[in-house]
């Protein structure tokens, strides 16, 4: 039986309701579903799985990679609500015992409301353009100046140009360029419109320079996730 996805929202985030059985050979396709959700970057992600079984114990391995993905970007906490007792059972393995596990969203959102990230967010809708890539720079810039991080304006204005510039060179799609700060670290993302995966091309095929190489020498991490109809492409540096 295939898994079933219901996605709503949710006051205090993503509802993501799931049933079916689940088994290894689901687990791409549902680690690829919920990375979508959390390229939303909702405040949360409440994954349902009340109407989900277990046939094969390993493929909850899904939600520990999602989880770790979450935490590193975009800091979105990932609950499970709802287990079965069997299911129940099987989270409290070892390999799961990190999970955030409730008896359902309500008692989930109630405990996230208590930590819920509230966190500064500066964000900018921008065409493929010229003047794209300056207007990002001076996004990062006062992103930087407003939370008192005047050390990370360099990279953080660096990371915006190489992220804005791959748009405008290669997908040539509206860009939505995103600045948040968390506790450890500040983010710099930005969505666009191609679904083609960034490519780090050493040498002299990598256009402008040195591109993503750049942004790999900058950051502390980065990645990307797809999304509905695009991707994301990330950044952190530590604060």
């Amino acid at each position: 039986m295939a898994i079933r996805y219901v996605v709503s929202d949710h006051d205090a985030g993503l509802h993501v309701a799931l049933s079916g059985q689940l088994e290894l050979a689901d687990v791409g396709r549902l680690r690829l579903r919920l990375f979508k959700c959390l390229a939303e970057q909702p405040d949360a992600v409440f994954v349902d799985i009340a109407g989900l079984t277990v046939s094969q114990p390993l493929a909850l391995t899904v939600f520990a990679v999602v989880a770790r993905q979450a935490a590193r970007w975009p800091g979105t906490p990932v609950v499970l609500c709802g287990p079965t007792a069997p299911t129940r059972t099987m989270l409290a393995e070892a390999p799961y015992r990190r999970l955030a596990v409730f008896p359902d969203v309500e008692a989930a959102a109630a405990d996230v409301g208590s930590f819920r990230r509230s966190l500064p967010s500066l964000s900018d809708e921008l065409l493929p353009m010229t003047g794209a890539v300056r207007q990002a720079r001076n996004v990062a810039t006062e992103a930087c100046l407003r939370w008192e991080l005047p050390h990370l304006i360099a990279p953080a204005s660096l990371i915006a140009d190489e992220l804005v510039s791959n748009v405008s060179d290669h997908a040539n799609t509206m860009a939505t360029l995103r600045l948040a700060l968390r506790p450890r670290y500040l983010t710099v993302a930005v969505q666009d419109g191609s679904q083609a995966p960034p490519v780090i091309a050493p040498g002299p095929a990598a256009g402008r320079g040195r591109g993503l190489l750049l942004v790999e020498a900058s950051a502390h991490s980065w990645g990307w996730m797809p999304t509905e109809g695009g991707k994301v492409v990330w950044a952190s540096l530590s604060v």
